[in-house]
Formats: structure tokens, sequence, C-alpha cells
């Protein structure tokens, strides 16, 4: 499942990497959002996946009796989310802004307007 995992956020890193190189806004606000969730991807994989098991000790014991997963990823996780979710909506505010004054989606033409 790993090997499948890392190909999965390879193919998503490289989409991601060639989305934002691409000359228009759009495509960049794309590529960011492939790169937050390739992220996510990574640092779950990395951390081991494991299915139906408690993510916390019950209360009196030292370990819990079937095994147990990670918290910290999955709170990793929730904020890169939440952090990622605050940065596209402030890339898509910009964005907008910058096409309602410039009037373009591309980058090159959008340079030859700093006169």
């Amino acid at each position: 499942m790993e090997s499948v995992m890392a190909v999965v956020v390879g193919a998503l890193f490289a989409a991601s990497v060639y989305m934002m190189l691409r000359r228009s806004l759009v495509k960049l606000v794309i590529g960011l959002i492939l790169l937050s969730n390739a992220a996510n991807l990574l640092i779950f994989t990395v951390s081991g996946l494991t299915r139906g098991k408690p993510p916390l000790i019950p209360e009196g014991m030292d370990l819990p009796a079937g095994g147990w997963a990670d918290p910290l990823p999955q709170a990793l996780i929730l904020t890169a989310i939440v952090i990622g979710f605050g940065v596209l909506a402030f890339a898509v505010v910009l964005i907008r802004r910058a096409y309602e004054v410039v009037g373009e989606d591309d980058l090159d033409k959008m340079r030859s307007t700093d006169l």
C-alpha cells in the first residue's frame, strides 16, 4: 500500500509543479491545491497508515490492548488543511483583484504593465 501511495504522491507533486510553472494564474492556484494535497498525503504515508485503531489511549492504561494510531500526523494534517484553505482563499481573492485591474490572466502580459 505504501508503494502505491508513494507513486500517487509523486504524481501529485509532479502535476502541481507542472501547473505552477504555467503562465496562467488560474493554473497556479490549481497547482497550489495539488501541492497541499500531495503534502498531506506524504505526511500520512510517511507516518504509516493505521486503520481501525484509536488515536488515544484509554484512561488508566499505559498502552492500548489492540494497538493505536499516532495522533500527531492527524493533527498536522488538520492544521495543514486549515492553513492551506486560508492560503487558497487569499490567492483566489488576490488573483481576482489582479485580473480586475490588469484584465489579463497571463503572467507574461501582466509583467509588461509594470511601467
